[in-house]
């Protein structure tokens, strides 16, 4: 089981017997370092309280889809857009046939709707109702749409019967929820990742960089260890913690990151370039602090390496990912920067938007290569990563497809 450190779940909880097992997978879910987020239908509030699921998470529990609290702070698409992964727990026949059919009558549907993450279910029904036809089928076409089917066990039901369509232990739910994050697509590929910000000194204490965050960079070394590669990240000088399993170079300058890019490149698969590296540094660093005095002060400053076109022109068996941060005419710029810098492609990111990257926690960019341009819509960095990286393998195998 792979650690969920980080990872943002919703658990959808609705109405059955079984959802007095959903307070223990919230508990597992922590217990491995996920954030937690509690979503009940009405159904499921007359077998589980919500305080109780609130003690737990540690987070008000949502339940209204016309909740105007909740609206006016995390409201449902902004719920759906947080997550990593849904998880619905116990799935109802019920709920099942409204996921089918598209219906948002409860706001956990709603959010089902709207979420770009991964979704799993834990059916529970009676065994009766589980090998009914309709049951059969509106598994069946979740199940064509990606939705990960979880169980169910076979076993004594609470009205007596015998047979499948009791709801999986909540070890097991949380193993298999656990494996969604373990894709294995880029499994004993190198990788090698920049990222953040870089720092170039004016003289001991002060110096030229930018907003960068980083997180951008992080959630895509993560991603990619999650898909199985052996990771190298190199990092500019950001709040952040290197991933876990992961190789972290730390650098200030952008010539120190090129030096590592080319150092540490060396024999890898994939160069993405997520970092931020300051355009231009000082012709010369003050030794000493320079002193403030005069109302005007003139910088000498030089172009930096461009870290990304010297490994793409180094390495040329090597498929290299560029970001474009653009606040104006994105996927021009984006696009003519693909075609200087010899890339296999680009994501492009719009630095304008205050709601999206540079210290976001989300993002909504363009992947363009040299034979099309994909739109990811708004969503967690860490998603986006996990689609980015989903993309990348595509692209250096096109015949391994989900």
């Amino acid at each position: 089981m792979c650690s969920l450190s980080n990872k943002r779940i919703i658990l959808g909880v609705t109405g059955g017997i079984a959802a007095y097992k959903s307070a223990e997978v919230v508990r597992r879910l922590q217990d491995l370092g996920a954030e937690v987020r509690v979503v009940m239908t009405p159904g499921a509030e007359e077998f589980l309280r919500p305080l109780t699921m609130q003690a737990l998470s540690g987070h008000p529990v949502h339940t209204g889809l016309l909740d105007e609290k909740a609206e006016a702070g995390m409201g449902h698409i902004e719920l759906a857009r947080w997550a990593d992964l849904l998880l619905i727990a116990p799935a109802s026949a019920d709920f099942i046939a409204n996921m089918v059919h598209g219906r948002a009558d409860s706001l956990l549907a709603a959010i089902y709707l709207a979420t770009p993450a991964r979704v799993a279910i834990a059916p529970a029904m009676n065994q009766a109702m589980w090998s009914h036809s309709a049951s059969v089928e509106n598994i069946n076409n979740l199940t064509h749409r990606g939705v990960t089917i979880i169980g169910p066990e076979s076993g004594s039901q609470a009205c007596g019967d015998i047979g499948p369509g009791r709801m999986e232990q909540p070890d097991s739910i949380i193993e298999q929820a656990s494996n969604l994050f373990n894709s294995g697509v880029l499994q004993g590929k190198k990788v090698v990742i920049t990222a953040g910000p870089t720092r170039e000194a004016l003289d001991p204490v002060r110096y030229i960089s930018n907003h960068s965050s980083g997180k951008m960079g992080y959630a895509l070394a993560t991603a990619a260890i999650d898909a199985g590669a052996d990771v190298t990240l190199i990092s500019g000088p950001v709040a952040l913690s290197i991933p876990e399993r992961c190789r972290g170079i730390l650098v200030m300058s952008a010539k120190e990151m090129q030096q590592a890019a080319l150092g540490f490149t060396e024999g890898a698969d994939i160069f993405i370039a997520t970092a931020a590296v300051a355009d231009y540094r000082a012709t010369s660093i003050a030794s000493e602090k320079i002193k403030s005095g005069d109302d005007k002060m003139t910088i000498s400053l030089e172009k930096n390496p461009d870290i990304v076109s010297s490994v793409a022109s180094t390495f040329k068996n090597l498929f290299v990912v560029g970001f474009a941060a653009e606040s104006n005419d994105v996927e021009t710029y984006a696009k003519g920067k693909l075609e200087q810098k010899h890339l296999d492609a680009i994501v492009a990111n719009d630095i304008s938007r205050t709601d999206i990257g540079f210290n976001s926690d989300d993002n909504e960019v363009s992947w363009i290569d040299t034979d099309s341009t994909i739109a990811f819509g708004k969503r967690s960095k860490a998603q986006l990563a996990r689609d980015l990286v989903a993309q990348i393998a595509i692209k250096i195998n096109p015949t391994h497809l989900d």
